[in-house]
C-alpha cells in the first residue's frame, strides 16, 4: 500500500527501482534482481528530518543513529546556531564547549571523534563529501561560529558587531550557501549556553546584524533560515525573524514549544507567522509531533533526587552499586526525610521536582500519559509521599527504568497543544534534535511518533490521516530546504523507500549506551516494525539495522 507523500490517499502498486532512482510505478511484471514482498505492509518516501545536531558525529559515524532506527534517510543539521564551521583552529576548544552546553552532547566525545581537517565552511563540506554515508546528510551554517569566527572573543562575548564585521559575516554566510549549505541558523534563547553556563553568542545580535545576513542569502535566491527566541518582548523579537524573512524573500522557520510559565504564547507566535503569510512574508512554525521530555533515572543526567545530600556521593558509583544502595530501608527512608539543595537554575529545579508532571515512560514508550497516572497522582491514592512513588520507579528493570517528564507541550488536563500546532497551516514537523541532549532527551524518535501516535494510537482526541502525516515529514520537510529529488514516490525521483509493518509499529523505551567516542554516554530509542530503509536503491536498514551498505552522501543546496 503506497502512501506516496504527496498527500494524496494511498493505492496498492509494484515499485521498480533502477540504479538510484524509482523507475515505475504500477502492476509490474518485469524480472528483478531483487523482490521484497511488501504486501499487507506501507511503503512510504524515506523521512526527511530538517532538524539534527550531527554536526560532529557525521565525521565518524556513517550510520547516523539514532535517526535510522526510525525510517530516516535524509538529515539536516547546523541548526540552532551551533556547529564546527567556520572555525579557526584556535576556537576549536569553544565551539566543543558551545555544543556540549547547548546541546548535551559530552565534550568528551567530540574532542575524541572530530579529527579538524577543515576552517572554513566549504572546506567542511569537502570533508564531508568524503565520508562514508549510510543516508543523505545536509548543513546548514550556524550564527555561532560565524560571529567567533569573524568577531573573535567579542564575538563569544555578545558585543555589538561593527558594519564592517557585519559585512564579513554575511559575506561568509553567503559564500557557504554557494558551497552548498541550505541555509542560517541563529539562536535568541537563554536555554542556549555553553559548558561554562555563557549565554550563546547569538542571543543578543543586533537586529541589522540578523538582516543584513538573511539578505545576503536573499541575493542568491536559495536558502533558507531557521531560529529559536524565548520571545519575552514578542513584538520586538517576531520584527527581527520577519525582517529577516520580508527583506530577504526567504522562507524562514522558528521554534513552536507551549511552555507552562507561558501557556498561550505558542497561539501568538502561530497566529503572528499567519499574519505574516497573509502579507506574502514566508514564516513558519517549526514544531513537535510530541511533548518535548525529559527522560530521568540512575544512569543519566537527572532523576528527583539528584540534588538531595545523600545522593550526591552516591552519584558517582556504578548503577549496580547505586541499585544495591537504594534497596537498603535505611537509605531510602534517610533520604526520603531530606530537601533538594537549591542550585539555582529554575528550569532544572522545576524537571526535578514536579510529580505532577512525572510518569513511568514503560515499554512501549507512552509519550501522551493520562493526568491520573503522575506520580502525585499515584501517591495520593496509595497515601505515600510522590518522592517515594519515584524512588520506587528508580529501583525497577534493575535500576535502568526511566521516569519521563513532558516539560514543553503537555499541561496536565490539556493535551491538545500538539494536535493544534500540527494541523496549522503554516507549521512543518522537526525539532527531534537527532544527535543532541545525549544524558536527558530521546526525540531522535520523532517521525515514529508522528506516524504512530497520530495515525494508529491516539485515543484521547483526534487523529490526523496517515497520508498527511507522512507527507509532513518527507515532501513538506524536503520542500521547505529547496531539495526537490525526493519525498515523494514517483517515476524519476529518488529512490528512498521505507516498508512499514504499521500494525506492529512499536516505539521502545529509550537505552542508555556507552558507544560515544570515549565511552562517551547517550540515550538511544529503537523502534520495530521498519522492515525495510531503502537509500538511493540500496537496502541501507533492515529491522532497523545497518546492512553496510553506504549509499549515502552529503547532499548540497543547488544555485540556480
Amino acid at each position: 500500500t503506497v502512501y506516496d507523500g504527496t498527500g494524496d490517499k494511498p493505492f496498492v502498486a509494484d515499485i521498480a527501482i533502477k540504479g538510484r532512482k524509482i523507475e515505475a510505478i504500477g502492476e509490474l511484471e518485469e524480472v528483478s534482481k531483487q523482490t521484497i514482498n511488501a504486501e499487507g505492509k506501507i511503503v512510504a518516501p524515506g523521512f526527511v528530518d530538517i532538524h539534527t545536531h550531527y554536526d560532529g558525529q557525521v565525521t565518524w559515524d556513517p550510520y547516523l543513529r539514532p535517526s535510522t532506527y526510525h525510517g530516516v534517510t535524509t538529515v539536516v543539521m547546523g541548526n540552532c546556531g551551533v556547529g564546527f564551521s567556520p572555525c579557526k583552529p584556535e576556537e576549536r576548544d569553544w565551539l566543543i564547549s558551545l555544543m556540549e552546553g547547548v546541546e548535551d552532547i559530552p565534550g568528551t566525545a567530540l574532542h575524541e571523534g572530530i579529527n579538524w581537517q577543515w576552517e572554513s565552511f566549504p572546506e567542511y563540506l569537502d570533508i564531508l563529501e568524503n565520508k562514508p554515508l549510510a543516508i543523505d546528510v545536509g548543513t546548514q551554517i550556524p550564527h555561532g561560529a560565524v560571529r567567533a569566527y569573524v568577531m573573535g572573543q567579542r564575538g563569544i562575548n555578545r558585543e555589538e558587531a561593527t558594519q564592517e564585521e557585519i559585512d564579513r559575516m554575511s559575506q561568509l554566510v553567503k559564500e557557504a550557501i554557494q558551497a552548498g549549505a541550505f541555509g542560517f541558523s541563529t539562536s535568541r534563547t537563554e536555554k542556549h549556553r555553553d559548558s561554562s553556563g555563557a549565554l550563546t553568542p547569538s542571543i543578543t545580535a543586533h537586529k541589522n546584524e540578523l538582516v543584513s545576513i538573511a539578505n545576503s542569502i536573499g541575493e542568491l535566491n536559495s536558502g533558507v533560515l531557521q531560529g529559536i527566541s524565548d520571545f519575552y518582548d514578542f513584538e520586538s523579537e517576531f520584527d527581527i525573524f520577519k525582517e529577516m524573512s520580508q527583506s530577504s524573500g526567504r522562507p524562514i522557520s522558528i521554534t513552536v514549544e507551549q511552555m507552562d510559565q507561558r501557556p498561550d504564547w505558542w497561539r501568538q507566535l502561530l497566529d503572528g507567522i499567519e499574519a505574516a503569510q497573509n502579507k506574502g512574508i514566508n514564516m513558519y512554525g517549526q514544531v513537535p509531533p510530541r511533548a518535548t521530555g525529559i527522560n530521568m533515572g540512575l544512569e543519566v543526567t537527572l532523576n528527583p533526587f539528584t540534588f538531595y545530600p545523600s545522593f550526591y556521593d552516591l552519584s558517582k558509583k556504578s548503577l549496580e552499586e547505586k541499585v544495591a544502595t537504594m534497596r537498603d530501608p535505611k537509605f531510602k527512608k534517610k533520604l526520603l526525610s531530606e530537601k533538594p539543595v537549591s542550585i539555582g537554575n529554575p528550569l532544572v529545579e522545576e524537571i526535578t521536582q514536579s510529580f505532577n508532571k512525572m510518569f513511568r515512560l514503560g515499554d512501549p514508550a507512552n509519550y501522551e500519559p493520562d493526568p491520573d497516572s503522575s506520580f502525585k497522582a499515584i501517591a495520593k491514592k496509595q497515601n505515600i509521599s510522590p518522592q517515594e512513588v519515584a524512588y520506587d520507579c528508580l529501583l525497577e528493570k534493575e535500576g535502568k527504568a526511566l521516569i519521563y517528564h513532558p516539560l514543553f507541550n503537555y499541561l496536565p488536563g490539556n493535551l491538545d497543544f500538539v494536535e493544534k500546532m500540527l494541523n496549522h497551516p503554516y507549521s512543518i514537523s522537526g525539532l527531534g534534535d537527532a544527535g543532541a541532549h545525549c544524558g536527558a532527551i530521546s526525540d531522535a524518535s520523532f517521525p515514529t511518533t508522528l506516524i504512530q501516535h497520530w495515525g494508529r494510537d491516539r485515543t484521547r482526541g483526534k487523529k490526523i490521516p496517515l497520508e498527511k502525516l507522512i507527507s509532513m515529514q518527507t515532501l513538506e520537510t524536503s520542500r521547505l530546504l529547496g531539495i526537490s529529488d525526493r519525498g515523494v514516490l514517483k517515476e524519476g525521483y529518488k529512490a528512498d523507500i521505507n516498508v512499514i509493518d504499521f500494525d506492529n509499529l512499536t516505539l521502545h523505551e529509550p537505552e542508555v549506551l556507552h558507544d560515544l567516542p570515549a565511552g562517551g554516554r547517550r540515550l538511544v530509542q529503537k523502534a520495530s516494525g521498519y522492515e525495510y530503509t531503502i537509500v538511493s536503491g540500496q537496502i541501507a536498514f533492515e529491522n532497523g539495522e545497518a546492512t553496510g551498505a553506504l549509499n549515502g552522501r552529503l547532499i548540497r543546496n543547488q544555485i540556480s
